[in-house]
């Protein structure tokens, strides 16, 4: 049996994978959602730096788990990353669901596509924090009206201190083995810096026929590449 440690991106708490945990334990794996702080029921817990990557080094220790594989997805495919290299012989794989890859010194926001003044106006504008998308943003992303509405439901304006925090790797990624899901609806090939460390012999790509948050359109399919990634 593998364990996995399952981390959605941005505004989302653990409850986001609720449709792919009976497929990966009925596969036999341990499934382990984790809420960040700041985000769901851990709202209310502060967040500075390193805050989350300790959240997800912590959770691994607290369980015990040998054999884990972190997934990542979205903005905490950075966490995902940096802890991913802190846990040594606990770790048997990390798995990147369309998320950003952490870049030793950057942040997600010094990373942000249209220029890091553009995000950090959106979170200087509304208290330091990331507003939860309006259903509208959500279009072509494979999502019923129902998904959206229950994406939104439970959604939690984002952590605007997470998402600067710049990264600390203390090894690079691409000795780490890895599997990079790219959602083809949001773009039909990873980013610059995932390609680079696709030529790593350690890393695998998979895609999939859907939008950025496949733990909503498509949990099953998620849930097998992710059984089969954890076998890998």
């Amino acid at each position: 049996m593998t364990d996995l440690v399952l981390v959605a991106g941005a505004w989302l708490d653990g409850t986001a994978w609720d449709d792919v945990v009976p497929g990966l334990r009925a596969a036999g794996h341990g499934a382990h959602p984790l809420t960040l702080a700041g985000l769901g029921g851990k709202r209310e817990l502060p967040v500075g730096r390193q805050t989350h990557v300790t959240d997800i080094v912590a959770e691994v220790q607290r369980l015990d788990l040998r054999d884990v594989v972190l997934v990542g997805h979205s903005y905490s495919g950075i966490p995902v990353g940096q802890a991913a290299a802190r846990l040594g012989a606990r770790l048997a794989r990390v798995v990147f669901v369309d998320a950003c890859v952490p870049a030793d010194g950057e942040s997600f926001v010094s990373a942000w596509w249209q220029g890091p003044a553009a995000l950090q106006g959106q979170l200087d504008g509304n208290g330091g924090l990331w507003a939860v998308p309006e259903a509208a943003e959500f279009e072509g992303q494979d999502l019923t009206g129902e998904q959206i509405a229950r994406f939104r439901k439970d959604a939690t304006p984002h952590p605007g201190a997470a998402l600067a925090d710049p990264a600390v790797l203390e090894r690079p990624l691409g000795e780490l083995p890895a599997t990079y899901i790219k959602c083809l609806l949001d773009g039909p090939e990873p980013g610059e810096d995932v390609a680079r460390l696709l030529t790593s012999e350690r890393w695998e790509l998979v895609t999939m026929e859907t939008g950025h948050w496949p733990m909503f359109s498509r949990p099953g399919e998620l849930a097998a590449i992710l059984d089969k990634a954890a076998a890998s």
